[in-house]
């Protein structure tokens, strides 16, 4: 299980599971966008509007005129004020659906008939009471795709017939409440209503009507005659641009002259007589987004959503976390985090970029999402499984390899084939020599000779580990270690060679132990050989280990068995010598056909040889034992330190010549 949620393939998953959940398109997804398109526009630049002025029924006005809401009539001199001081469309964003108490309904009346004065009116899921609906021009069919209410809520009749223009006030808001679009066209039924915003360039223009056209994919374009077309959403929304601000002056001035030539709008914004609401940019008077509805079709610089931001963004989500997962994979580390800044700063930098040069809005929060996740999700799968491969590597290799070649293999796992390759290696067996008399010497005490034996294992091991050597395995009291593997070594063969006379020399400095300790001697010998082995994890589905397989490590065995047989402590094969002739001084023992082989091999030990000894290999190589076994003293003589060797010799010489001599020696045991 461990191993399948720490493959580099779940990170994979987990890039495809966030393609799924941005395609599904759920609440966190649109909620995370919709927020990064706030935070856009909190980097624009505030703008004064030159078109649109705001006079308040601020607190100020409220002491003066009287408790809100006043006597109409009070509006109705505000409108009067207004127009004496030249302002442009009068806008009243006032739910007026009930009479006035105060009797100033008529004034009011007559105060806006005929006078560029725009009214509210706003869909309501409860009634549906004096909706003024306006007349469209429709090309295609944009019913189905218009935002509709069950009712509208229009002013009182007297107000709503002499209105020149009445709109409507509602926001749609988004999924987490702010307020970021608007709806210009809706519809209750088979009637259409206009935003308030666009009847005031509707009374503006003198138009009777205004123009909607749809396709099949929804509502395209909304256009007033005598005025340029605004391009609007499938619903007919647009987005709004919330770095307007108007010019506030309050109703209880009386002095409007700077809005001559403005579009002016009257609302209330004293404590208790509106309420707010949620935009990009924090809270804002309930009139403010049909006030920046406004200016936005006037100014013409609408924020759009291209068409082909929601396939770019998919795709981006799915490309990264893709391409991370394979680049966490097969790249260093170094590169896959440079590779995670540069994504999520493209993420984070393309929205403002395509913001602040085209106006479009472009959502990066699921492809920075994904970069940000997949990319920590890929980068730790890929260093828990080299951690744990480095522990594995460790425990592996960490009792019978150097601890320089186990950090090598852990930087890069690459170099160990654990499948099993076939390389040119050196391998050496040893074996113990006196261990019967050792174990005698201990008696019944188990324990201290189990202690000699793991000091005389260490004594042996160290110079395999010093010299770079691979410890395949301890039997008994016999080991086994190569040289080439698991790291590749050109120069296996001097190593393996030079490591055997250190652990010749090892095993002199332990009997050196033993004697001071009471305790009889002991020896080693060593068979060398080179050759292609068959190295790398090898074994049961149960259990496996590193190990080596082939005929030379055969023949290495067979060439430590043989050294009793000759007299010497280390018996080396062809191929090695002739790899380490320059380095090392040998001598010929015997041409050989080791048991179970028909092939000789020539066999070499370490030391000097001398011309005695050449003479006395080309009388034997030649069958002429008996000048051999004549002169055997001379030639002890003159090469003492292979005494034992020549003894040897001389005892399989007397048992006589085989009928076939060829000048191979084929032994007849292991």
């Amino acid at each position: 299980m461990f191993k399948f949620i720490t493959h580099w393939t779940v990170a994979a998953i987990t890039a495809l599971l966030l393609l799924f959940a941005h395609y599904q398109d759920s609440f966190l997804v649109e909620t995370a966008r919709l927020k990064q398109f706030d935070y856009l526009q909190r980097t624009d630049t505030p703008v004064i509007s030159q078109d649109i002025g705001v006079v308040a029924i601020d607190e100020a006005a409220i002491a003066k005129y009287g408790q809100w809401p006043w006597k109409r009539d009070v509006l109705a001199d505000i409108i009067w004020q207004l127009r004496d001081a030249g302002a442009g469309v009068i806008v009243l964003p006032i739910i007026m659906s009930e009479e006035d108490r105060l009797g100033g309904d008529m004034a009011l009346a007559e105060s806006i008939v005929d006078n560029a004065v725009v009214i509210a009116q706003t869909g309501s899921t409860e009634v549906d009471r004096n909706g003024v609906p306006r007349g469209v021009a429709k090309i295609g069919d944009p019913l189905p795709y218009l935002y509709e209410w069950p009712g509208m809520l229009g002013p009182i009749p007297l107000l709503g017939d002499n209105a020149p223009g009445v709109g409507v006030v509602n926001t749609v808001p988004e999924i987490d409440g702010v307020i970021r679009r608007v709806p210009l066209i809706m519809k209750i039924g088979e009637e259409t209503y206009p935003a308030i915003a666009v009847e005031v360039i509707r009374v503006a223009t003198g138009a009777p009507s205004y123009q909607i056209k749809s396709t099949p994919a929804g509502v395209e374009k909304v256009r007033i005659p005598g005025y340029p077309i605004v391009s609007t959403d499938a619903n007919a929304r647009i987005w709004l641009r919330f770095n307007k601000e108007f010019e506030t002056v309050s109703a209880a001035s009386g002095d409007f002259a700077q809005f001559a030539g403005r579009t002016v709008i009257v609302a209330p914004t004293a404590a208790g007589t509106t309420t707010m609401v949620a935009t990009p940019v924090g809270e804002k008077f309930s009139f403010i987004p049909a006030a920046i509805t406004l200016q936005t079709m006037i100014d013409g610089d609408q924020i759009t959503r291209p068409w082909w931001g929601s396939i770019a963004e998919l795709a981006a989500t799915g490309l990264l976390g893709l391409l991370l997962v394979v680049l966490a994979r097969f790249t260093p580390y170094w590169f896959v985090g440079g590779v995670i800044i540069v994504f999520a700063g493209g993420a984070v930098y393309t929205p403002y970029y395509f913001w602040t040069t085209k106006l479009f809005l472009i959502d990066g929060t699921m492809p920075l999402i994904t970069t940000i996740l997949t990319g920590f999700h890929a980068v730790f799968n890929r260093f828990v499984l080299e951690f744990f491969q480095k522990q594995q590597i460790k425990k592996q290799f960490g009792t019978y390899v150097n601890p320089t070649v186990v950090e090598q293999l852990q930087k890069d796992p690459s170099l160990i084939k654990l499948g099993g390759e076939e390389k040119i290696l050196t391998c050496v067996m040893t074996d113990m020599r006196n261990f019967t008399g050792l174990g005698e010497s201990y008696g019944a005490d188990v324990e201290g000779f189990t202690a000699v034996m793991n000091r005389y294992m260490t004594a042996i091991a160290d110079p395999v580990l010093n010299n770079d050597g691979t410890l395949i395995k301890f039997i008994g009291d016999a080991s086994m270690h190569i040289h080439g593997a698991p790291l590749d070594n050109e120069r296996h063969a001097y190593d393996g060679v030079r490591t055997v006379k250190a652990m010749l020399a090892a095993v002199e400095e332990f009997n050196k132990e033993l004697a001071a300790e009471g305790k009889p001697p002991v020896g080693m010998g060593a068979g060398v050989n080179t050759g292609k082995i068959l190295v790398g994890n090898i074994g049961s589905d149960r259990k496996m280990g590193y190990d080596c397989l082939g005929d030379p490590v055969s023949v290495a065995a067979r060439l430590e068995s043989q050294t009793k047989s000759y007299g010497v402590l280390v018996i080396i094969g062809p191929d090695t010598v002739a790899a380490t002739k320059k380095d090392f001084n040998y001598i010929e023992l015997d041409n050989i056909a080791v048991k179970g082989k028909e092939e000789p091999l020539r066999i070499y030990t370490l030391g000097k040889s001398c011309v005695a000894h050449t003479t006395f290999l080309k009388n034997y190589y030649a069958g002429n034992w008996t000048t051999c076994i004549r002169d055997i003293a001379e030639t002890k003589q003159a090469c003492p330190h292979m005494a034992e060797y020549y003894d040897k010799m001389t005892e399989r010489m007397k048992q006589g010549k085989p009928v076939d001599w060829d000048g191979i020696y084929r032994a007849t045991s292991k």
